[in-house]
């Protein structure tokens, strides 16, 4: 279904409530599996939460989890130690292009039973599930932090607990955080000291109910849209003040556009008040890369140069994310340069109306670009794509934009 937007030059207040965090929600849907008293609260609603839920209850040998890739990356950790059950782990056509050998070599240097059915390095895979009795691995620190945190959340299980030696710089360390405070918050023993993580074996914990935040990935687009407008006041329900979540570095960049982020109990209210002569954004954002493609549209919305760096791991995303924001910025109107780490738009004057955005099967791509509404027309392709990880999020966005 693609979807026209009509152009909305008017102020946007409102108040929202945004789905729970995916990677909140898949990081304690697998540590259930082996604490079954562990409660949790604001599950989200993504694509990616609910594959995963199928893919746990599943009694089949077969388990498709068609694009959601936080799936394929931590069950293919879970099915390893699942004694005795046999899997062919599975998915969409972009996700046997999406590489998991890395994390499969260091599952396999564990003693994991692992081999691919089609391409090696890549899914399908078939796992035999069984009992991990080694507990050091190796593995380099600036790969995608889902291999990282995959290993960790399986290390309670491991008769011998886990210790985790990174190789190289540590790259995304805000979602390695985000995994080892989950076990923190359930009682379960870690440290991370220089290059070592190491995690205690653990059989069991204390009754416990977790809340998931709201996903700050999500609510980078409410930040977009209170930039690009004049004036704005949105406030977005279920956030913590001291989240564990990386890209809630929004609050911080977000201010070099005028937007003010405040907390209050269980929310944050985002403000903007008029502001000119904004100047151009340099910004690293290895720790927070999702928020990548919002950052760099809005900076075009605005008319400002912006240089953002750290982005390696985007290539690999559901799409090539520095390649699909070139090409579909430059339809727009943009002067936009990217390498494999890096992206580099120059000021400009000018949208384009009308413009037909490809999201390339990335629901990032689809949304990144809605709040471009409070500049000009645009039609959004495959608008559905966005259900990967905020089913609700044009109900949302059309609530704000209501006449």
């Amino acid at each position: 279904m693609n979807l026209k937007l009509a152009h909305y030059p008017k102020p946007i207040n409102g108040e929202i409530q945004i789905t729970g965090s995916k990677s909140e929600s898949n990081r304690l849907l697998i540590l259930q599996q082996f604490f079954k008293n562990l409660q949790i609260k604001n599950l989200g609603n993504s694509d990616d939460a609910q594959y995963m839920q199928k893919a746990l209850a599943s009694k089949s040998e077969l388990v498709d989890i068609h694009h959601a890739g936080t799936a394929m990356r931590f069950l293919t950790a879970y099915f390893s130690v699942a004694e005795g059950r046999e899997t062919v782990l599975t998915g969409s056509k972009r996700m046997k292009e999406r590489p998991i050998k890395l994390l499969v070599d260091a599952l396999k240097s564990l003693g994991a039973d692992i081999s691919y059915l089609e391409n090696e390095g890549y899914p399908p895979i078939k796992i035999t599930g069984k009992k991990l009795s080694k507990n050091s691995v190796t593995i380099n620190g600036s790969v995608s932090s889902q291999y990282i945190s995959a290993l960790l959340l399986i290390a309670p299980s491991l008769e011998n607990g886990l210790e985790l030696i990174f190789e190289g710089k540590v790259t995304s360390i805000p979602y390695i955080n985000m995994t080892l405070g989950l076990l923190t918050e359930l009682g379960i023993e870690n440290s991370w000291k220089e290059n070592v993580v190491k995690v205690t074996a653990t059989e069991s914990i204390n009754d416990k109910i977790a809340t998931v935040e709201s996903d700050w990935s999500s609510a980078s687009y409410y930040y977009s849209l209170a930039a690009l407008s004049d004036t704005a006041n949105i406030t977005l329900n279920s956030y913590k003040q001291n989240s564990l979540q990386g890209d809630s570095v929004l609050a911080d960049i977000y201010q070099h556009f005028g937007v003010k982020t405040t907390s209050v109990e269980n929310s944050i209210i985002l403000e903007k008040r008029i502001t000119t002569n904004m100047q151009p954004l340099s910004v690293d954002l290895k720790n927070a890369p999702d928020i990548a493609q919002t950052i760099a549209v809005t900076c075009f919305g605005l008319g400002i140069a912006c240089d953002l760096s750290g982005l390696h791991t985007l290539k690999i995303k559901e799409t090539d994310r520095l390649e699909a924001l070139k090409s579909e910025l430059t339809k727009l109107g943009a002067e936009i340069e990217v390498t494999d780490m890096s992206l580099h738009l120059k000021a400009s004057t000018k949208i384009n109306s009308d413009v037909l955005i490809k999201t390339f099967d990335d629901h990032r791509m689809a949304m990144a670009f809605a709040p471009l509404l409070l500049k000009t027309s645009l039609e959004i392709e495959d608008a559905n794509v966005v259900s990967k990880s905020y089913p609700d999020f044009w109900k949302d966005i059309a609530q704000l934009t209501a006449e």
